[in-house]
Formats: C-alpha cells, structure tokens, sequence
C-alpha cells in the first residue's frame, strides 16, 4: 500500500495528514489542529469574509496570531480555497439536477473532458456502485436539461433527477 494509504489507516480525530510541502506526494506529516483551530475553521465556514481581527476577537486570539494560524491551516491544505455562493436561479439557472452516469469499459476521460467542458456541471464525482459518475448541473429549463444528458449519453447510461428543493445546502463541518 503507498504513502497515502498508510496514513489514511492512522488518521484520527485529532491529527489530520497533509502532505509535506517540501516532499509533497511521498510523504505525510501529521498536522495537529487544537480547538483554536477547530474555532477558526468552524468560523471561516460560516463567514469566511470576516476580517482576521472579528475572527482574533471570536476565538480569543491577537490579529497576528490568528493570521498565523489561518496561514498554517491553508499551508496545510486544510483549508483549500473561499468562494462565493451564488444563487444559481438568480443568475439564470433556477433547475438543478443530478445527472447519474453508468459506463461499462475503462475509459473514462469522454466523460471528464464533457463535465470539465460543461459551464452547468457544478460538481463531478467518480464513485463506486452502479453510477461511475454523479455530476451536479445548474440550467435555465427542461430543455437545457436534455441538452446536457444528450452531451453525455454517448458515453453511457443517463439517469436525471431533477431537486425539488434542498433542505441542507451546504453543512458546516465540526469535529471533536
């Protein structure tokens, strides 16, 4: 078993493997994130505009300090990146779905290379199972929604499901 294997085995709670950034892809160090940390990130989920001194002051840190510690969590890759949610029907696109892809063969860079293509494909996952694929897509109506299976159904078998409504959007993580 490789390196990220191994590591994944002896992963707990509290100590997260990240890979080193002088040996990054062989080896993998242990970053050890304290309830500080917890805080920040717990913080920076729910907001992550706010300001390195509102987010010292909610964690009990000094604006250096809590500068600091957001950087080694970013270095850590811990924290990979801040975005902006949009309202994907406000911008023209009130239809999401989920588009469910079983294949038979190996070769699955068709399908990549149309979701990466494919500005209505929001998420793409490679999973296990009967679907090889789910793709999240955002479009403007039913018939933009056949448009993008029609992209995808040389490749392998569609099935769509159309959300009705999303109770959870998006979740805060938090762990012990």
């Amino acid at each position: 078993m490789g390196h990220l294997g191994q590591s994944a085995k002896a992963l707990n709670i509290n100590n997260i493997a990240v890979p080193s950034l002088s040996q990054l892809g062989t080896v993998w160090d242990t970053f050890m994130i304290d309830d500080i940390d917890r805080k920040i990130l717990k913080e920076l989920q729910e907001q992550a505009r706010t300001s390195f001194a509102e987010l010292g002051r909610r964690v009990g840190l000094t604006t250096p300090a809590v500068i600091e510690r957001v950087r080694k969590l970013e270095d850590a890759h811990i924290i990979t990146g801040y975005r902006a949610e949009i309202d994907t029907a406000k911008v023209g696109l009130p239809i999401m779905a989920f588009i469910r892809m079983s294949i038979s063969g190996v070769d699955y860079s068709h399908i990549i290379e149309v979701a990466k293509g494919s500005n209505e494909v929001l998420e793409c996952h490679r999973g296990t199972g009967g679907d090889s694929f789910i793709m999240k897509v955002a479009v403007s109506s039913v018939e933009h929604l056949q448009e993008m299976i029609d992209r995808f159904t040389p490749y392998g078998i569609t099935t769509t499901t159309i959300v009705l409504s999303s109770p959870v959007k998006r979740r805060v993580i938090e762990f012990a």
